[in-house]
């Protein structure tokens, strides 16, 4: 199907365009009124993500309230470990956590590498029905944790400021990290592959996690699996967003993808240069940033834009905050869409 605004596609092949495409990370969620009435009917997180119709609204509610230039399927990336065997419930106020962890190598030997034709139909099944509404008025973003942050939930079990549980058994266990880390890659692989097939256009990796490693344990327990995911995945863009690893910004512009999401950590200025321009950059505004005026929204987006200059795609350091006040994040969307080069 023809796309009728194809602006992030052209963006992220690096394509002249007349304005920087915008979407934002977390888009589909509780900023907007309509995902939070939804959320009091249904019982339960997961609930809205193993329901294809409910995915498929979830998605295009911030398309309709917010006017940007491509929908997110809404899901999570912890449907890989369950699709692997390690389930996951998601704790209101709490997060995610899992009854059973992998805390030796012996229960490596409990999982399998994911069948999304088995395991994960509800999104595909979703990708499919959000196509047929959108008809083709903006693209559709897949998406995936990258290996070592699905890695470290499955074997911390939970979220953490740290990871010190699962960044010790990369000391503990190396060769049982790599023989999971090389599970969770062939089933985002599989994963990724699934999506693409029911519709998505562009898909993204999340490595939420990767600044808490060092740079020699992300060049050993991260880059080589998100780039056998990128060598693997060749029908639509990738996108690459590694938060907190400003140290690896060279590396990750020499991965196959098109596009190195940047969070507001790092310098725009510094991060052309260290990537040398081979990569379209996406990001990178303080998610913060919205907390302030209208005018503070305004002068700071074009001030990040005009750093960016062209071939680049606008978008938050990180997800948008729950509490982010919705006329805020209108304007910083309005205000992209205003923007020309």
């Amino acid at each position: 199907m023809q796309l009728q605004n194809d602006l992030l596609l052209r963006a992220a092949a690096g394509q002249q365009t007349e304005r920087p495409p915008v979407w934002l990370m977390r888009q589909a969620g509780r900023i907007l009124p309509e995902y939070r009435a939804l959320r009091e009917k249904v019982n339960g997180f997961k609930n809205l993500v193993e329901n294809p119709e409910l995915v498929c609204e979830v998605t295009l509610q911030p398309v309709r309230a917010l006017g940007v230039d491509a929908a997110i399927l809404f899901s999570d990336i912890l449907v890989i470990p369950e699709a692997m065997g390690l389930p996951y419930q998601m704790v209101e106020s709490k997060g995610p956590w899992f009854e059973q962890t992998i805390d030796t190598p012996e229960d490596i030997k409990k999982l399998r590498i994911a069948d999304p034709e088995a395991s994960l139909r509800f999104v595909t099944d979703g990708v499919k029905l959000i196509n047929q509404e959108l008809a083709g008025k903006v693209p559709l973003i897949g998406f995936a944790g990258a290996p070592w942050t699905i890695f470290s939930y499955m074997v911390e079990g939970k979220g953490s400021k740290t990871f010190s549980k699962a960044r010790t058994f990369l000391i503990q266990h190396p060769e049982a990290a790599h023989q999971l880390l090389s599970m969770i890659t062939d089933s985002t692989i599989a994963y990724l592959k699934a999506q693409i097939a029911a519709g998505v256009h562009i898909v993204q990796l999340f490595d939420s996690w990767a600044g808490i490693l060092s740079p020699q344990q992300y060049a050993v327990f991260s880059m080589p699996y998100i780039s056998r995911i990128c060598d693997a995945i060749n029908a639509v863009p990738k996108i690459v967003f590694a938060k907190g690893a400003f140290f690896a910004r060279h590396g990750l512009s020499e991965l196959n993808c098109q596009v190195i999401g940047l969070d507001w950590n790092m310098d725009i200025a510094e991060s052309k240069q260290l990537t040398g321009n081979r990569k379209v950059l996406q990001g990178n505004l303080d998610p913060c940033i919205l907390f302030g005026d209208k005018e503070t929204v305004k002068k700071e987006t074009i001030q990040m834009l005009d750093a960016f200059g062209g071939h680049h795609i606008a978008n938050l350091g990180h997800g948008v905050y729950p509490d982010t006040p919705l006329d805020n994040v209108k304007c910083f969307v309005d205000t992209v869409k205003a923007y020309r080069y």
